[in-house]
């Protein structure tokens, strides 16, 4: 197609892509507060780790567990921020699949395979994340809100607890993306599993500095979990890294006659090896009569 065809076809892709958020954010609107039989309201979902908190540690005026309100319109905005987000989430087949329609021409048969593996462990793993940052975030919570000791009554905003359960989920979700971000390297040639095993401990000296800074609130519960959660799934992608290494090496031994020794010098003729060339090769002398008769034929 042409640019500005292309252009259309983006055009229509993302639109389609917005409403299908838009839709799914009016039903994480009403899910907020409604129960779905067995499944319980997202506002419980969310306010679960507020509420697993001591009853000693938080403000509970009415004998339930409650979050502040302190400006007009902030239940409304909260509602419609989390509303959006589970949205999100829940249409992500639909709109994964315009941005998937839009690429997906340009594509090689492999390739498009390779992406739909991608796509697939990339949410699997989102999703992990998202489990994980829910499990951790009422410890991290009870130990951000027992500094105060006796001294404090935690009483949290609307607002600001939803945001940090947000940013939580990810934060996390998006750090278990990285053992696909280093096969996707290694796969290429960029990250090859020798370097990979030299730097092993750096790396992961710099995973543990970067859930530090991640973590919202100095939170050393969320801080250790993803710090180790993300050094197991990098421990994960080193060895995918060296089978795909290995194999990789075979295939390349076996089309050049056979394996070597690490310090075996590959022979210049397995290099520089051609396909011989029948033109240069003597044509047999053939008899007179023989050839007057080919000659006789053409």
């Amino acid at each position: 197609m042409a640019l500005r065809e292309h252009l259309y076809e983006l055009r229509n892709r993302l639109g389609l892509a917005v409403l299908a958020i838009l839709a799914g954010g009016v039903f994480g609107f009403i899910w907020f507060f409604t129960r779905f039989g067995p499944v319980p309201s997202l506002g419980d979902i969310l306010l679960q780790p507020y509420c697993s908190l001591p009853a000693d540690l938080r403000f509970n005026p009415n004998g339930s567990c409650q979050l502040l309100q302190t400006q007009p319109f902030e239940a409304f905005l909260v509602q419609f921020k989390v509303g959006i987000a589970a949205g999100a989430v829940i249409t992500a087949p639909l709109w994964l699949y315009q941005v998937w329609a839009f690429i997906t021409p340009g594509l090689h048969k492999h390739e498009r395979r390779f992406a739909g593996t991608f796509v697939l462990f990339a949410s699997l793993l989102f999703l992990a994340g998202g489990f994980l940052a829910f499990y951790v975030i009422p410890q991290g919570l009870e130990v951000l809100v027992s500094f105060g000791g006796s001294f404090f009554i935690t009483a949290l905003n609307a607002s600001d607890y939803i945001s940090f359960v947000l940013v939580m989920l990810l934060i996390f979700g998006v750090s278990f993306e990285m053992p696909l971000l280093v096969i996707m390297l290694n796969r290429v040639g960029v990250l090859p599993y020798a370097n990979l095993k030299r730097w092993r401990r750096g790396m992961i000296f710099a995973l543990f500095v970067f859930a530090a800074f991640a973590t919202p609130g100095t939170d050393p519960i969320s801080m250790v979990a993803l710090a180790v959660a993300m050094t197991v799934l990098l421990e994960v992608a080193v060895q995918v890294s060296r089978v795909h290494d290995r194999r990789k090496a075979r295939r390349e031994a076996a089309a050049l006659g056979g394996p070597l020794d690490d310090d075996e010098a590959t022979p210049s003729s397995a290099l520089f090896a051609t396909e011989p060339d029948p033109a240069a090769d003597p044509q047999p002398v053939q008899p007179a009569e023989q050839v007057k008769r080919t000659d006789d034929i053409t």
